[in-house]
């Protein structure tokens, strides 16, 4: 009882993660139909940002709070990440946005390599350490342990998810942004700018996506030039599994695509008879992505189509 409720604690976490990732994928696939396969690689730069402000702080003033440090260093990594999703929307993106749907997706991965290219030879290819910026005692839940480092993810993904629900359903932007799903000339006609829209919609999804990767450097102390790629597939999953374009269907596929994959890891010995260890967690993800896409194509909550009449 005590590993189940460890994996279950595991995954939410894992989950909280991919959730937050997720949205940033399906907020643009909302609107523009496309997937950004660059995304995850923008959470990259995110930790890599953070980590090099973490360092200039230990240098300039190595007093500061711990807590206060990784405040600091995330508050960088946000705008920074922001910026560059509204520069590789308005460069990559939009001369294509009247293109086959092959091509910004090519053009996707393209951005993915030079991204990744670009941090390698910034950062080094060589793995990173994050330090400890929370206390390492855990708290004992239920016979399961839960770091405080864990503690936190959960809270600032939940708070992150539910301020961007609250703001596309309650706020101005929102409504904009949901004008322009549903149809983006008629949303020109009513005196929205689709363009603005489109880039505050990347923006949005990169500020969640630094959130997640400080979040995910500081959870394994470690940060690297491809630490983006499989946590962005992943998070895509999750997208596909809720239902792409669906903003509840994100949180929610994220949050079970990380309980899946926790409690995979856990069993899958035992289930196996040691044939396969919890380092095979990873086939899981792409497992269940294969299911969807077989019996549910539309996602567990439904595929949100927009009118592009």
């Amino acid at each position: 009882m005590d590993t189940l409720i460890q994996q279950l604690i595991n995954g939410l976490v894992l989950g909280s993660v991919y959730a937050l990732v997720a949205l940033g994928y399906t907020m643009v696939y909302g609107i523009l139909q496309l997937i950004n396969f660059a995304h995850g690689d923008v959470l990259m730069i995110g930790a890599m940002v953070s980590l090099t402000v973490l360092g200039i702080i230990k240098m300039i003033a190595p007093s500061t709070p711990l807590v206060l440090q990784l405040m600091i260093a995330t508050a960088v990594a946000i705008p920074v990440c922001m910026l560059l999703a509204a520069a590789i929307e308005r460069i990559a993106y939009r001369p294509l946005r009247n293109s086959p749907r092959l091509a910004p997706l090519i053009t996707a991965i393209g951005i993915s390599i030079v991204l990744q290219t670009m941090a390698m030879i910034i950062w080094s290819p060589n793995p990173r350490v994050y330090p400890d910026l929370l206390p390492t005692t855990p708290f004992e839940i239920g016979g399961a342990l839960l770091a405080p480092k864990q503690l936190l993810i959960l809270v600032v993904a939940s708070l992150s998810m539910a301020g961007l629900l609250l703001l596309v359903n309650k706020t101005r932007l929102g409504r904009a942004m949901r004008a322009v799903s549903e149809n983006p000339r008629i949303a020109n006609l009513m005196g929205v700018n689709p363009d603005r829209i489109i880039t505050a919609t990347f923006m949005l999804g990169a500020a969640l996506a630094a959130i997640a990767g400080v979040l995910v450097a500081m959870n394994y102390n470690i940060a690297q030039f491809t630490m983006g790629f499989l946590l962005g597939l992943k998070a895509f999953t999750a997208a596909v599994l809720g239902g792409i374009g669906n903003l509840g269907g994100a949180v929610a596929g994220g949050l079970l695509l990380g309980i899946i994959e926790a409690l995979g890891a856990g069993y899958i010995g035992d289930l196996t008879g040691g044939f396969l260890g919890s380092h095979y967690q990873d086939i899981f993800a792409f497992a269940v992505l294969i299911v969807v896409l077989i019996f549910r194509p539309s996602g567990l909550l439904g595929e949100r189509v927009a009118d592009r009449a």
